[in-house]
């Protein structure tokens, strides 16, 4: 990286966005749409709590990487620097567990709200993640480790 050492002002993947936004945002749309046009996946309320379940699930896995993150004394916010390359708990299955659960859950509250909507507006949700969040990512943790993050890269797959 061009930045002076400690200048945190550009030690950090360039992501504009803050992740769990682009979910929440397509989740909002979808609920909306769903009083407008609705286009239930359920008849009745007991399949629906399977969403509960994935909800729950993908919170959970969010909330151990996080402390995970914290414990190594890393940045969570991707504005902010990543301090160390964590090759163990979740993130020695898949290099973005976070995202994983982010997605789990997403699909759980649309199971929850009942609405396909959800699932239309996925595809959009993980292309704008892995293109403007995860490849951005990806080029600053090469840039800033190098042949750390290759190695690392080279065992471990992006998502599953």
């Amino acid at each position: 990286m061009n930045a002076e050492p400690g200048d945190s002002s550009t030690d950090h993947p360039n992501v504009i966005i803050h992740p769990p936004v682009f979910y929440l945002a397509a989740l909002l749309v979808a609920y909306g749409l769903s009083w407008v046009y609705p286009l239930p996946i359920f008849q009745s309320m007991i399949p629906r709590l399977s969403g509960l379940v994935l909800t729950i699930a993908g919170l959970s896995v969010i909330a151990h990487g996080r402390r995970l993150m914290k414990a190594h004394g890393t940045n969570i916010r991707p504005t902010r620097p990543t301090m160390v390359i964590i090759e163990s708990g979740l993130y020695r299955y898949s290099r973005n567990p976070l995202y994983l659960s982010l997605t789990l859950a997403y699909c759980g509250l649309t199971l929850l709200i009942n609405t396909w909507w959800g699932f239309v507006f996925l595809p959009a949700v993980l292309l704008s993640m892995h293109f403007l969040v995860v490849l951005r990512e990806e080029r600053y943790l090469e840039n800033k480790f190098g042949d750390v993050y290759r190695a690392y890269r080279a065992r471990v797959r992006r998502y599953l």
